[in-house]
């Protein structure tokens, strides 16, 4: 079972949402800071524990665990193909995440530990067709049912807009599509943080900054943020009315404030992240040896009252120590994603100081398959069979209550490939997916004069895999389900006509340093778009060569340019996009072109990826 919301002093029960915190805070400044991706990590590196000792307790001690995960994405059903395994286990799906935590928290409760369950944000958000068939009611109900706390928004929670999150969180129908479901919608019973996600009217957060917790008398305080860059990656549209403050400008002040309450261990739940891009030096010790990404710097600025940072974003898995603001470490940690992982972090408290004097942590598979008697994992046709024995059936029911009222819709053949087709990026930034998806939307718009297309590769979120999976069809046959996970966003397909020079300019902007760019990303070309690029040349330089069906573009001439409208809308940081003239809109969805495409003759093959010259 979860801990209950707990019933201590009065001041601190309703800390939440003060109105005097709320208005010291409002009135402080926040400034910006400049982040950096992470590094690739190494795929063996994540899971050894990570263990900090701090001062000789002063009184009674105190002993609690958090246990974590971040980054869920709706994963209800066990993810496939590449994804299906971490480290070679095979992992995660709902009922198996619930498995789990019960016995993480059983095992907690023999030494006397009170648990809470958190999350680091994107629960929802880029999810399968389970639940976004649904609006992603189905994971808040079964993060309700599983036992999750308290978690922080994530850059997804803004998929659909800053309404409907408030919506998601508060609960009540849909108000286009309805309840769906015919039994109406709650909401989330855990808490929702958004301490640097701010109206811009009232100068406010939109949902609770804070949470506090009671750990055998003792107050835990929760301060929760998204990252700051995430009207980049997100619509333009849904978040007009919100600014995205610095996390660690914003993280001080409510921890400032906890503390003036009395709080003194703090835990930030972080929708950043970082990455281990090298085995620990020592085995079965995590040292993190060249860890890397925006989350070093927030956790280097943190006061010294958070010795815990649950972090997320990267996707990476992951239990370090890191040095605060004060020199003293805090302990970091990432679950994964899809709900693969949970970290159990076991901490002590001092009953009189209130402060923490010990907190350990180590990432735990959620493991759903079944073993051979030589200790391989069975599998038929590439598929892991799943073990009936790690199922807890609560959370199964209501999972397969979703389940049967989208299969129909799921298991629809819409088309075939003729092998895999993977999302991974090739060492020029371009993937066969990501190709394909601009191959399907410039087939799509042709009838409104479009001669390209290009796709962004965060929305590029899966595979398709030609082996049969659990959806009973053949070999090389794509379901809508396939389709849509691939594809979750349910964005517009746009076209804009662009001269030559603003489309190299849009090229151009892939890069940092070029009109405000500060991560590097290479969209993903249709057929018949040919370019190079040295990312060491000079902002404004880089792509040369550029060409459509081998005919240079000309600068002064006139182009139809195919994109989502999150590009369209100036997303990724692409504002050049956003200048184009005579803009046009498709029927149906991104996914209703790529669907069109898959099922528009013989079977579709991977693309060689090659579209892109890569000179340095």
């Amino acid at each position: 079972m979860s801990q209950p919301r707990s019933r201590g002093r009065a001041v601190l029960r309703h800390l939440a949402a003060p109105a005097l915190a709320l208005a010291v805070v409002a009135s402080l400044p926040i400034t910006g800071r400049t982040t950096t991706p992470p590094a690739d990590a190494t795929p063996g590196a994540g899971l050894a524990p990570v263990a900090v000792s701090y001062a000789t307790k002063t009184g009674g001690e105190v002993k609690g665990q958090f246990l974590s995960y971040n980054d869920f994405h709706g994963a209800i059903d066990p993810p496939g193909g590449s994804g299906a395994t971490v480290n070679g286990t095979p992992a995660g799906g709902v009922e198996y995440l619930a498995t789990w935590l019960k016995k993480l928290r059983a095992e907690a409760r023999t030494e006397g530990r009170v648990t809470t369950t958190v999350g680091a944000g994107d629960l929802i958000g880029a999810t399968p067709l389970v639940s976004a068939a649904f609006h992603d009611e189905p994971t808040i109900e079964l993060m309700n049912q599983i036992g999750l706390d308290v978690s922080s928004v994530g850059n997804h929670e803004f998929d659909e807009g800053v309404k409907e999150l408030l919506r998601i969180n508060k609960g009540g129908c849909h108000p286009v599509d309805g309840c769906q479901d015919g039994d109406g919608f709650a909401g989330a019973k855990f808490t929702y943080l958004a301490a640097n996600t701010i109206n811009k009217k009232t100068k406010l957060p939109i949902l609770p900054p804070v949470d506090v917790k009671f750990v055998g008398g003792v107050p835990v305080g929760f301060v929760g943020v998204t990252l700051e860059g995430t009207p980049g990656i997100v619509n333009p549209a849904g978040i007009k009315d919100v600014t995205f403050a610095d996390e660690v400008q914003t993280a001080n002040k409510w921890g400032g404030v906890l503390k003036l309450f009395g709080v003194k261990a703090m835990v930030l739940l972080v929708h950043e992240g970082g990455a281990q891009s090298a085995p620990p030096a020592t085995p079965g010790v995590s040292d993190c040896a060249n860890f890397s990404g925006p989350i070093v710097d927030i956790v280097k600025g943190l006061r010294p009252e958070f010795g815990v940072v649950v972090s997320g974003h990267t996707h990476r898995f992951y239990s370090c120590s890191l040095p605060n603001s004060s020199g003293k470490p805090s302990v970091v940690t990432s679950a994964g994603n899809n709900g693969q992982l949970v970290t159990d972090i076991d901490y002590s408290l001092d009953r009189r100081s209130g402060r923490f004097t010990g907190i350990t942590a180590k990432n735990v598979i959620v493991e759903n398959g079944v073993r051979n008697a030589d200790g391989s994992w069975q599998q038929t046709g590439g598929v892991f069979a799943k073990n009936p024995a790690l199922v807890d059936a609560g959370a199964k029911a209501l999972a397969d209550k979703y389940r049967t009222a989208v299969a129909p819709i799921a298991n629809r053949v819409v088309g075939k490939i003729s092998a895999d087709i993977v999302r991974d990026a090739r060492p020029n930034g371009e993937s066969p997916m990501g190709d394909v998806i601009a191959d399907a939307q410039l087939a799509y718009t042709k009838g409104d004069g479009a001669q390209l297309a290009l796709m962004n590769p965060g929305g590029v979120r899966a595979s398709l895999s030609y082996a049969a999976s659990t959806g009973g069809e053949a070999p090389g046959e794509v379901t809508y389900g396939e389709a849509f996970t691939v594809q979750p966003f349910n964005n517009l397909v746009v076209t804009q006509t662009f001269t030559g020079a603003q489309l190299k300019n849009v090229l151009e902007q892939q890069f940092v340093g070029f009109n405000g760019q500060t991560t590097q990303r290479i969209l993903q070309p249709s057929a018949g778009l040919t370019y190079s690029y040295d990312s060491t040349a000079a902002a404004g330089s880089r792509v040369s060569a550029l060409a459509l069906n081998g005919t240079p573009i000309d600068p002064a001439a006139s182009y139809r340019v195919t994109t989502n409208d999150f590009l369209a809308n100036g997303g990724d940081g692409f504002t050049e996009l956003a200048g184009g003239a005579g803009r046009t809109t498709a029927p149906g969805f991104d996914v209703d072109a790529l669907v069109a495409y898959l099922g528009a003759g013989e079977a579709v093959a991977p693309t060689a990826a090659d579209r892109i010259t890569r000179l340095g």
